[in-house]
């Protein structure tokens, strides 16, 4: 998964918009947005964030400065210290694919932030916040808590490839009032672009993209494959 390599097969697959959402870290999503400089092709930068629930929730954001901000969060309430020999090593890689350093915080852990907490940091920068993989048993809000509270204030609920959208909808029908979304994602470079949505939007920014998963201004989210 290097930031070249990630851009070759993107293009490959022709996909116009992508995030980069590691772990509860962000310092590899610039080395993408770099490494795609000169061609046709949006990178979000974000990060997939753990709760103290134990819930995975997408951060989008629209550039790399409110990233860092959330990362400053994050960092400030994420504990432990990653073993290597246990959970391997977690390498900071540059646009020309170089290593160079890594991230001693154990980014497979949790917070201590609650989800609430956790979707109000990323509202307060301006980001999207998206429910990552609700029909998964684990590590999802409703693995986890049983149910989505009407409180979280989702920007839209994502669903994995298994399910897809068309069956989103009957399997949640309580969750009806949110968008939902599907992705990929990808933890192996083969699986970038097994599935991705189609969105109807002027361009590729969180605003642009909120629009589309709100309905609004003729922006929508056309369907995924």
């Amino acid at each position: 998964m290097y930031p070249r390599a990630i851009v070759e097969k993107v293009r490959e697959e022709q996909l116009d918009i992508i995030g980069i959402c590691d772990h509860n870290s962000s310092e590899n999503a610039a080395s993408v947005q770099r490494a795609a400089s000169g061609y046709p092709l949006t990178v979000l930068p974000g990060m997939e964030v753990s709760s103290r629930e134990e819930v995975h929730t997408l951060a989008l954001f629209d550039n790399i400065f409110l990233l860092k901000q959330f990362q400053k969060v994050i960092y400030d309430h994420l504990p432990g210290e990653n073993d290597e020999n246990i959970f391997g090593c977690q390498a900071i890689v540059n646009e020309k694919d170089e290593v160079e350093g890594f991230n001693p915080r154990l980014l497979i852990g949790a917070t201590v932030l609650s989800l609430q907490e956790v979707i109000d940091h990323i509202h307060r920068l301006g980001g999207l916040a998206i429910a990552s993989h609700i029909d998964r048993e684990s590590f999802s809000v409703v693995g986890q808590l049983g149910f989505v509270d009407p409180s979280f204030a989702f920007d839209a609920l994502e669903v994995t490839p298994r399910l897809g959208l068309s069956r989103a909808r009957e399997t949640f029908p309580e969750l009806r009032g949110y968008p939902f979304i599907t992705s990929s994602d990808t933890h192996f470079l083969r699986d970038i672009g097994k599935t991705y949505i189609e969105l109807w939007i002027e361009a590729g920014n969180i605003q642009e993209l909120g629009m589309a998963l709100r309905g609004e201004a003729g922006r929508h989210v056309i369907n995924g494959v």
